[in-house]
């Protein structure tokens, strides 16, 4: 199964410039924990989360009104509607991402997400393995810290 049979086409995109407060608005009003940064051409740059904005910026107590380019993720991990979701699923766990932005060239064209593999998949197992293995990459403490 490739990537452009189960990705979601429809990407939320904002500019470097916008506020972070804008882009938490709008991932609420929109109902999507991710947002993906495009350049004045289009292109994807970067990306921020729902996590991004709660980690770096209000736990920070950073400017809400500061643009959400100086805090986005880079540099941004993106896979191709021809890769093979086996393909697609090991670049998200090398680089500890749940969200892989779908580009065609330099042209977003969709997204694909841990859970869009669980659902469009049918492969539950698949899923939870994954996240569990993005997880651990992430937060390798939270395996291995010594419990007292």
């Amino acid at each position: 199964m490739q990537l452009g049979e189960i990705m979601t086409p429809g990407v939320v995109t904002a500019a470097p410039e916008a506020s972070v407060v804008s882009i938490a608005a709008d991932m609420r009003d929109r109902r999507v924990g991710s947002v993906v940064i495009v350049d004045p051409a289009g292109s994807p740059v970067a990306m921020v989360t729902d996590r991004d904005i709660a980690v770096r910026v209000f736990a920070e107590r950073a400017d809400p009104e500061a643009a959400v380019g100086e805090h986005a993720s880079r540099p941004l991990i993106c896979g191709d509607p021809a890769m093979e979701l086996d393909e697609a699923a090991a670049l998200m766990v090398q680089h500890g991402v749940r969200r892989l932005p779908v580009v065609d060239g330099e042209t977003l064209v969709g997204i694909v997400t841990l859970d869009d593999i669980a659902v469009r998949t049918g492969n539950l197992e698949v899923a939870q393995r994954m996240t569990a293995d993005v997880i651990e990459g992430a937060l390798p403490q939270f395996y291995f810290h010594e419990r007292g």
